[in-house]
């Protein structure tokens, strides 16, 4: 028997039974959950920065997945964060000129 301790997507325990295998499973509570989040946040990024170039996309979507999961479990909505980001888009920029900075003096 494999373990792993992680969040996983809602139907995954439903493709493993439907594959013939037995799972375990638990329901967090809002705590641990949020806590869960933060580190499937954590691996997915690491998924992300060690993707090829032709499933970057794939694991970037993931990545987005787990990041709105994090915005409703904090009682938001993905259009308030949205809102959050383009103001802040608005004040600073955004990142499409692709400037560096190098120093301030």
């Amino acid at each position: 028997m494999k373990t792993y301790n992680k969040l996983v997507r809602d139907k995954i325990p439903q493709i493993i039974e439907e594959s013939g295998k037995v799972c375990v499973v638990k329901q967090l509570n809002d705590a641990d959950y949020v806590d869960a989040l933060k580190t499937k946040m954590q691996e997915e990024l690491e998924e992300f920065l060690e993707a090829s170039e032709e499933h970057q996309l794939e694991e970037l979507a993931d990545l987005v997945e787990v990041i709105y999961s994090f915005v409703r479990s904090k009682g938001a909505t993905i259009d308030e964060l949205e809102k959050i980001r383009q103001e802040k888009h608005d004040e600073r920029g955004g990142f499409d000129k692709k400037i560096m900075l190098i120093s301030v003096e």
